[in-house]
């Protein structure tokens, strides 16, 4: 993997660059939807390569145990199983640790996970972790990370710092001993404390790794409290690296976000709301369930060119929601998923030909109108 930054804009930290890998570039800023299972819930692939997806999330965690990593030997890759030749992100199941509190439990070796399939017994190490996704052939690679449930105490969240340490050293280990041609991110934990952040990120670039992502955050914390850290922390990661906010992706945070220098983000927010009627457009957020749209043959933001945009209004998209039927999940998943990414691709534009901050202040004058 190959990283390089095209160009810095000049009024903040924000910048436009390239991730090259074997299976296609990577232009950054990016958004990368979440394929949780191997899917984005409601899109298939085609939708996905339509709206220019460069590249999509897995997760090792709920992989590993559907379909399960002996079916996913005999496809060679992830790739090869869900038909997809861009590159591939794997989340390591940190976040599943978070998630399934009272179903997982951590020591210095792993973490063992009472599975939410059928009860069944699973134990993570870095090693098994890294191994894994070696299966999947991810492009990327997270570590498997410890962060401790907000609210910690520092002391929490000091062992979580050193636990995450222990697993990116025999994981990077692994990883280089059995990887072919990909690349490994670390995860910088520490919660709300800067001094433990700024340990995390100096024992972690002290290993060596392709990226560095920021996690443990939106987990709770106010938005205050995220973009504090975030100010504090992005100004202190390798410049030559790509920096990855994992989990946190709002419009608005995402703009706060790219102004600090941050290069990836993901979420399931698209998808997620898309399938309870809840659409992103230049003018801010519609609820296509509104009465208000019931006759309405606009389409839903009459600025995007989406599918759905080109062909449907939000009375038709109201009437799917209020009907039950699965195409008011697919049209308004292709929607926002189209939505984020062209998102994206003006920010890039803008830091690279215009002004990202003039950019910024217009996008949030605009969506703050109101549909």
């Amino acid at each position: 993997m190959i990283f390089r930054v095209l160009k810095k804009d000049e009024h903040s930290l924000a910048r436009y660059g390239i991730i090259k890998t074997r299976r296609g570039e990577i232009e950054t800023p990016v958004f990368m939807p979440v394929g949780t299972a191997g899917a984005v819930k409601a899109l298939t692939i085609r939708d996905l390569k339509e709206s220019d997806t460069r590249i999509i999330l897995g997760n090792s965690y709920h992989l590993f145990l559907r379909p399960g990593i002996e079916i996913l030997k005999t496809f060679g890759s992830l790739h090869r199983f869900i038909s997809w030749d861009r590159p591939i992100l794997t989340d390591s199941g940190g976040f599943q640790i978070f998630s399934l509190k009272g179903h997982s439990k951590v020591n210095k070796k792993g973490v063992e996970f009472q599975s939410h399939i059928d009860g069944s017994r699973v134990f993570f190490t870095p090693e098994t972790v890294v191994d894994i996704q070696n299966v999947f052939d991810s492009d990327i690679q997270m570590v498997l990370d410890y962060f401790a449930p907000y609210p910690a105490s520092k002391e929490q969240d000091r062992v979580a710092v050193n636990i995450t340490r222990q697993w990116a050293e025999r994981a990077r280990e692994r990883f280089i001993k059995t990887n072919r041609e990909n690349a490994q991110f670390a995860i910088i934990q520490g919660g709300l404390s800067r001094d433990l952040r700024e340990e995390s990120l100096k024992t972690l670039t002290g290993i060596g790794f392709e990226g560095y992502a920021v996690g443990g955050l939106s987990v709770g914390e106010s938005r205050t409290e995220l973009q504090k850290m975030i100010s504090f922390l992005l100004p202190l990661m390798p410049a030559d690296k790509p920096r990855y906010l994992m989990g946190n992706g709002m419009p608005e945070e995402i703009l706060f976000a790219v102004e600090q220098g941050v290069d990836m983000f993901d979420t399931v927010i698209p998808t997620r709301v898309a399938r309870n009627g809840l659409l992103f457009t230049s003018r801010g957020r519609l609820s296509i369930k509104n009465e208000r749209f019931k006759t309405d043959k606009e389409p839903p933001d009459p600025e995007c060119a989406c599918y759905t945009c080109r062909n449907f209004s939000r009375a038709y998209l109201r009437h799917l929601y209020h009907a039950k039927e699965i195409n008011a999940s697919i049209l308004n998943s292709i929607h926002n998923t189209h939505f984020y990414l062209d998102f994206m691709s003006k920010i890039r534009y803008a830091i690279e030909f215009t002004n990202f901050v003039e950019f910024k202040k217009n996008f949030l004058f605009n969506y703050n109108k109101g549909v």
